[in-house]
Formats: structure tokens, C-alpha cells, sequence
């Protein structure tokens, strides 16, 4: 009896490696397998077969990527697109949602209706156009910014964090004098550290994959280029001249070995793309979890 007690907790935790394993195989897989296709030959990708390890190792398709004199300055466009707009939208994301959360705010409810509406319900994109047109933002860098400063979907879930706060907080604030930007700053806004810390992985990696916006309303402006716009011009090029450049050098096998391919520069353009944001990723991560409701106070 004893001994079979004793067996329990290992099976169990065994089952739970395995487990943990097997997920960890299936969630790295396609990442390692795109990273081996990215320092594999072009040409020799199209065989297939490429699995955990290159089989004939190269540059090339990462040389192909940064030819373009733009993709720096492009980079760094996405950087300062992605830092200014993620932190005015936290902060004014928050500040609604913090209004909104008061009882005592008597047009809350229709506030948050108004708002919602927006989730669901768009004029469409050519009344959009216009109005980024009568905005006066068409080629300008504040295109990036404005119009995503505000969602509706991030209110709502910091709303609702804010809400599981103490209302003691507020109330003592109050007490001590504070007024209602003093309190939202001072209480509120640190304690929501990690929602925050979540909202703001969402906007970031939605202002660093975004390619569409400069397609539409800063295409003609190169110095405001984004490294996405960049990269999906270097795959819509790959791709067309892919096949001339195959018939040019099928008298050449050495040029044909040496060919990039737009299956090995869509794999590089992923580890490129995503590369950023698996180096921030581990810094907020540990808000996910962990509160941070500083100083609370009893009920």
C-alpha cells in the first residue's frame, strides 16, 4: 500500500513532463523550422525536406533582406511608431477607462455604449481614407499614431481590472485630498501595471506588424517607410522576378544553386519581423501574473 502511494507522485509528474515536452516541440517547431529554412540555399529549399537544421548553410537570403538601403531607416520608423503610439494609447486608454469605472460619473453608461458601437460598426474604408485625407495625416508620421490611440476592446479590459481595485483606494485618496487626475495617477495607474504591461504586448505588436496603414496614406513618402511595408515590397518582388531570374540562369547551375527563393525570403522576413518582439516578450511577461496592488487597503 505504501509503495503504491509512493508511486503516484511519480507517474504524475512524469505524465506532466511528457506532457510539457510534447507541447514545447509543437509550439518551437515552426519557429525553428522557419529560422533553418532562413540560413538554408534558396534553391535547395525548394526540395524540401527541411526540418530542425539547414541543410546547406548560407546568408544569402539575409543579405537579399538588408540589400535595401531603406530597411534601416524603415526599422527604425517601426521602432518610433511602435514605442510613441504604444505608450499615448496606454495612457489614454487607461485614463477612459478609469472614468468610465466611477459610479459616480453619471454618463458612464452611455459613454461605454458609444464606445463599444465602435467595435462592431465602421464607416468602411474609403470614408476612412477621406478622413484621414481631411485630417490633413496623408504622409505624414502622426498617421501612425491618431487614429489607434483609442480601442475600445483595450478600455473594456483595463475597465475591468480597474473595477476589481478597492474601492478603499480611491476613497482614501479622497480623504487625503486628491483630486481625480492626482488619484489616477498616484493609485490607480500603478497598480494596473499589469494589465498594462498585457494591453501594451497588444498595441506594440500591432503597431510593429502594421504594413496596410503606409501602404494606404504613406506609400508616396519613402522616409516614412516601415520595415513591414519594407519587407512585403522585398516578397512582392521576390516573388515576381523569381521565376525570370530561375529561366536567366538555368544555364548556370553554380548562379541557380546560389538563386533566392521566395519561400527562403519569407522565412527570413519572419525571423526579421518577429525577432523584436521575442526580445521584449521576457520583460513583460512576469506582469501577467503577478498583481501589483501596492499599499491596499482593507475592507
Amino acid at each position: 500500500m505504501r509503495t503504491r502511494i509512493q508511486m503516484e507522485p511519480l507517474f504524475f509528474h512524469t505524465f506532466n513532463a511528457v506532457v510539457m515536452i510534447l507541447m514545447a516541440v509543437v509550439t518551437l517547431y515552426p519557429f525553428l523550422n522557419t529560422l533553418a529554412i532562413s540560413f538554408n540555399a534558396g534553391n535547395d529549399t525548394i526540395r524540401g525536406g527541411i526540418y530542425l537544421w539547414p541543410r546547406i548553410w548560407t546568408v544569402q537570403n539575409y543579405e537579399a533582406v538588408f540589400a535595401g538601403g531603406n530597411i534601416f531607416h524603415a526599422f527604425w520608423v517601426s521602432v518610433a511608431r511602435t514605442v510613441i503610439a504604444t505608450v499615448l494609447s496606454l495612457f489614454l486608454t487607461s485614463m477612459i477607462a478609469y472614468t468610465i469605472s466611477r459610479k459616480e460619473y453619471v454618463f458612464r453608461k452611455p459613454v461605454t455604449i458609444i464606445i463599444v458601437l465602435t467595435m462592431y460598426f465602421n464607416a468602411g474604408l474609403i470614408p476612412y481614407y477621406f478622413l484621414i485625407k481631411d485630417l490633413h495625416l496623408l504622409n505624414h508620421f502622426m498617421v501612425y499614431i491618431i487614429p489607434g490611440l483609442i480601442s475600445a476592446f483595450n478600455m473594456i479590459v483595463i475597465r475591468t481590472y480597474i473595477q476589481t481595485l478597492p474601492e478603499g483606494l480611491v476613497e482614501s485618496a479622497k480623504i487625503d485630498g486628491a483630486g481625480d487626475f492626482r488619484t489616477f495617477l498616484s493609485i490607480i495607474l500603478p497598480l494596473c501595471q499589469p494589465v498594462l504591461a498585457t494591453v501594451a504586448l497588444f498595441v506594440a505588436v500591432g503597431q510593429w506588424n502594421s504594413w496596410f496603414d503606409t501602404f494606404l496614406f504613406a506609400s508616396s513618402k519613402q522616409n516614412l517607410s516601415t520595415l513591414q511595408y519594407e519587407l512585403m515590397k522585398l516578397l512582392s518582388s521576390s516573388m515576381i522576378s523569381n521565376s525570370s531570374a530561375a529561366v536567366a540562369n538555368g544555364a548556370d547551375p553554380g548562379a541557380a544553386r546560389n538563386m533566392v527563393t521566395p519561400m527562403s525570403i519569407r522565412a527570413s522576413i519572419t525571423i526579421v519581423a518577429s525577432l523584436p518582439i521575442l526580445i521584449v516578450y521576457p520583460f513583460l511577461q512576469k506582469y501577467f501574473v503577478h498583481g501589483m496592488q501596492m499599499g491596499s487597503v482593507k475592507e
